[in-house]
């Protein structure tokens, strides 16, 4: 996955509203997450659905190696 381009990325939700095509657009052509913000505070990720799914291929591949996903029990 794409790093965050913090200038690009981060965009509050009301803007998305209005243009949410072009953001959806610009998220599958850059293959980065996009950052939503709601009262400034981050709220969702959009995320292109190619990387969203290697995501979940990772996760459970991890899942039955002790990876993320499993807790431990002192």
């Amino acid at each position: 996955m794409e790093r965050i381009n913090l200038e690009e990325d981060i965009r509050p939700l009301s803007e998305f509203r209005a243009h949410a095509a072009s953001f959806v657009d610009h998220v599958k052509e850059t293959r980065r997450p996009l950052v939503l913000t709601q009262h400034g505070k981050s709220a969702v990720v959009l995320l292109d659905v190619r990387e969203y799914q290697s995501l979940l291929a990772l996760a459970s591949g991890r899942a039955g190696s002790g990876g993320a996903g499993e807790s431990c029990s002192a």
